[in-house]
This record gives C-alpha cells, structure tokens and sequence, in this order.
C-alpha cells in the first residue's frame, strides 16, 4: 500500500478502532473472539514495524517486474479519461483477487501472508497486522499485476488503485456489521464475506478471496456464505503475540522443511506447493509389519 495513503488514513483507522471498541465493551452479547487488548497490541505493532521495514526496502529491491512490463508495453493508457479509471479498478482488483489466492496456495507465499491470518480475534485491528520484510515473496507476489501494466495503465494508477483496495478492506475487518443489502452483497466485498475468509474451519478455509469485488469468487467457484460459528486464525495456532515471531515462524517451518526433505521435488513441493502439503515417507520409513503367530496345525 502507498505510504502517504495509509499515513493520511491514519487517524480514521483510529477513529474506527476506537468505536469497535467502545461499541464491543457495550455490547452484553459480545463475541468472545471480537478484540483482545494484547492481540491489538499485537496488530499495532506488527503494523508499526511494517512501516519501518517498507521505506528500507524501497532501497534494496526498487525493480518491480509492473515497471519492466510497462516500459515494454506498446499500448498506452491515458489517465484522464474516467472509463480508464473504471477499466483500472476492476483490472487491478482482478489481479488482487489471484495475487490473494496464490497467497493461500502457494506456501511461499503464505510465509509472508499468514501473518495477517494468525490472530484468533476479528476486528479493525486485524487489518492492520501486515508482514515485514518478505522481499523474495513480496516480489513474486508483484507479478500478479503484470497484466495491468501490459494493457497500458500507467504505473502510477496501478499502485493508486492498489492502495485504494487495501484501504477499502480496512472496514470490513470487523464482527459490527452483519450484512449489508442483497445487491452489495452480490458485488461487493463484505464484513460477512471477509469475516469467512478468515476462518479456519470448514466450509470457510480458502473461500473469498476478493478484494473490492466479490464477484470473482463467484465466477472462479470459491465463494463461501456466512452460515455458521467461524473460527478465525491459522489451522494450527502459533500460539503467540509476539510481532517478530508472528512475522517468521511460518518462514522458518518452510526452510525447516525443506533441510529435511529427502528429494528435490519434495523440496520444490514445499516451497512452491500449497501450505500444509508433506512429504510422503519412503519405503524405508514405513513400518514393518511385525509377522503374525504360526498357528498349531488343527488335530485331525
């Protein structure tokens, strides 16, 4: 997300934290997985440090494969004509909606995701609990929106219109709204719809994946309605709050992994195949099957 983006949405971010939380300390029927002050804590943090990170960052890796293809391209885009700004909005929030699956599928990529998907709590502040400093996925991450810049956007409004994304998805971080009116919930991204995708538990795990619009979901088949209790969080909880332990424990699972893997493509599988896939044990690591008592021969 651009920088100034988030630092001028700043203080409503706040705004709206501030009025979950009063409105969830007046609320009898409160959800016991709504807020948590030290998981707030948490989230803040781990934002803050993001936001340390990303300027450094800037430095080292300033190439993106979007400024390579849009210096290639033949086609052009002119930005002041209003339906460039439509076909824009929905080209690069396209290109989110497979940038966030590749998130969910691809575990080198979930490295750097499941830090926004770790907390067990639901809220304004979960949006805010982002990764640091996962440049070698961030840039993989990047070649999503290729196709944006390939068709003539300028380079400049795919990143306007990517931070408009994100900070749209800022308020539908909560368990405040339920639902919203049938043909919004039809189009559009929801607190009901963003609620499931951040579940652990079926039928929600890898459902909605949209940004701004949840038609994709709909179209690519996985879309899931809200219709029972979520559980939120990761399938196997780390079982921490601590920023830099949220931000690199599934990394050092996944380099583990792959020092112990016995094969290449075992190795290739756990970097590039979806979360939780493991190697299958050779044959020398099966169990013997112990041999079965001779019977006595029957008396005759």
């Amino acid at each position: 997300m651009d920088k100034d983006a988030f630092i001028y949405a700043l203080p409503a971010f706040a705004v709206l934290m501030l009025i979950e939380w009063i409105a969830d300390r007046r609320d009898p029927d409160r959800p016991a997985n709504g807020i948590s002050g030290r998981d707030t804590a948490s989230n803040i943090a781990t934002f803050a440090l993001s936001r340390v990170a990303k300027p450094v960052l800037a430095q080292l890796l300033p190439f993106s494969a979007v400024v390579l293809a849009a210096a290639l391209t033949p086609l052009s885009l002119a930005a002041g004509t209003w339906w460039v700004w439509l076909l824009g909005l929905v080209v690069t929030d396209f290109c989110y909606y497979w940038a966030h699956r590749a998130d969910h599928r691809i575990r080198l990529l979930w490295t750097s995701h499941s830090v926004h998907h770790s907390s067990r709590f639901f809220n304004f502040s979960t949006a805010i609990r982002l990764p640091w400093a996962h440049p070698v996925a961030q840039q993989l991450r990047g070649l999503a929106w290729v196709p944006a810049a390939l068709i003539g956007l300028p380079v400049w409004m795919i990143f306007a219109l990517q931070s408009i994304g994100l900070l749209y998805q800022f308020p539908i971080h909560t368990q405040r709204v339920r639902t919203l009116p049938r043909p919004l919930e039809f189009v559009f991204n929801t607190p009901a719809h963003h609620r499931v995708h951040h579940g652990s538990n079926q039928p929600y795990l890898d459902k909605n994946y949209g940004g701004v619009f949840i038609v994709w979901d709909r179209l690519f088949g996985t879309f899931a309605a809200e219709t029972e209790p979520i559980r939120y969080g990761l399938t196997k909880d780390i079982g921490t709050d601590n920023p830099l332990k949220l931000n690199y424990t599934e990394l050092l699972d996944l380099v583990r992994d792959v020092r112990t893997a016995t094969t290449w493509r075992s190795r290739l599988t756990y970097v590039f195949g979806p979360p939780g896939w493991t190697e299958p044990p050779t044959p020398a690591q099966l169990p013997v099957p112990s041999p079965e008592p001779e019977r006595a021969a029957a008396p005759v």
